[in-house]
């Protein structure tokens, strides 16, 4: 079975890959019934979604729930404010049908003005105490792209996870994410890792061959499996692959043949991040 971490203190273990809802966006319902089984029947225990992808929440509903009180339901709202955060609450336990989720995160939280939005009077953080205080989340997190900001959200709230873009390009080219590595792990804070398969931008005018995601994806699985083996190597708990099922179950025999990196591949993906153009470079 795959391995599972900790995640928080209060006994949550996660698998180190999760299973992201954009893998079952835009698919046949008994095609996503197939895959997000069969993940769960491999070890996966850690499911994520939102809200602004698409129809993934209706299609992952029904395909989790025979198994949804054995798995980690992450979810986020993008919203800022208390009212639309409940509406949109609500609208995700509809469609995920579930009464609770194990993890509810701000996404997206990019710029100061969603932070002082979020914390001020009529902001997102009061629907989301509110409900953990009603038992309806478990944990709260918040995903970010600036890692400016994701300190400044941990000196605002006492956040148990961040789901953020760790990379081997972004962490040796681009500088990008050390400072959190350092400060989440002082805190107790869970560190989610997006992108860890990620490669480079799309350059101006090149085929997308990967429909569902916005960079140039590592394909090659040798290379893939390595930048994941250094993102599981960090203080991470576990990572989500890019939401395209043929990466995904590409991915999925990484997890369960995990071990760390040593500093000779350490040194061959420094040398190799230095060619490429990191999605995220330090400002």
């Amino acid at each position: 079975m795959i391995p599972k971490r900790p995640y928080g203190k209060h006994g949550d273990k996660l698998s180190i890959i999760g299973f992201g809802g954009i893998v079952v966006m835009n698919t046949p319902q008994e095609q996503a019934n197939r895959a997000a089984r069969e993940a769960f029947d491999q070890g996966v225990n850690y499911y994520d979604v939102a809200p602004s992808y698409g129809n993934a929440q209706e299609i992952l509903g029904p395909a989790i729930e025979p198994f949804r009180n054995k798995i980690f339901l992450a979810c986020k709202t993008e919203k800022r404010t208390a009212k639309e955060a409940q509406v949109a609450m609500e609208d995700s336990f509809r469609k995920l049908r579930t009464d609770h989720f194990d993890l509810y995160q701000l996404h997206a939280m990019t710029t100061k003005d969603d932070l002082e939005q979020a914390f001020g009077p009529g902001g997102v953080m009061e629907t989301v105490v509110k409900a953990k205080e009603q038992g309806k989340i478990r944990h709260i997190g918040f995903s970010a792209h600036s890692e400016e900001l994701a300190l400044e959200l941990l000196n605002r709230f006492p956040f148990e996870s961040v789901l953020f873009p760790l990379n081997f390009v972004t962490l040796f080219h681009g500088n990008f994410g050390w400072k959190l590595l350092e400060e989440a792990p002082k805190r107790g804070v869970t560190l989610l890792s997006l992108k860890a398969m990620a490669k480079t931008p799309w350059k101006e005018g090149q085929p997308h061959t990967v429909e569902k995601t916005w960079y140039e994806p590592l394909t090659d699985a040798a290379t893939a499996e390595l930048a994941v083996r250094y993102v599981l190597s960090l203080p991470v708990t576990a990572y989500l692959p890019p939401g395209d099922e043929k990466l995904f179950r590409m991915a999925l025999p990484f997890a369960h043949r995990h071990k760390p990196v040593t500093e000779a591949e350490k040194a061959k993906l420094k040398k190799l991040a230095m060619s490429m153009v990191p999605i995220f470079p330090q400002g």
